[in-house]
């Protein structure tokens, strides 16, 4: 099953399937009810040394994708139980990001649906 990604701030949807946030962070001024996260993945995000390096400029997205997928290679136990968790689920990766194309979300559903058992 393809996993999906979806901002925090967009409604659930019964499609979503298992809804994981990806931010170390909580999503600002949203309700854990209304966010309707069934797992929060904190420790497959990025650093804060990373996000605040980035700070969502699509000028350093390149090098972002990059230094993360590092971080996430040496935190391969983190990655792997959640790829065992949603196992062959439908699942979405929340995240709180305005910018739909430079987030670290997008990163972070190539490393898990690289992962085969």
């Amino acid at each position: 099953m393809p996993i999906g990604l979806k901002r925090a701030y967009d409604p659930p949807a019964s499609e979503d399937g298992l809804r994981i946030l990806v931010d170390r962070l909580w999503p600002r001024g949203l309700s854990r009810q209304e966010a309707h996260i069934d797992i929060w993945a904190k420790d497959v995000a990025p650093s804060p040394a990373l996000r605040k390096w980035f700070g969502h400029d699509s000028a350093k997205w390149r090098e972002f994708q990059a230094l993360y997928e590092s971080e996430l290679a040496h935190n391969s136990e983190a990655v792997i139980a959640l790829r065992r968790m949603i196992g062959d689920k439908v699942a979405t990766l929340v995240y709180a990001a305005r910018d739909v194309e430079h987030t670290h979300a997008i990163v972070t559903k190539r490393v898990l649906e690289c992962i085969t058992f």
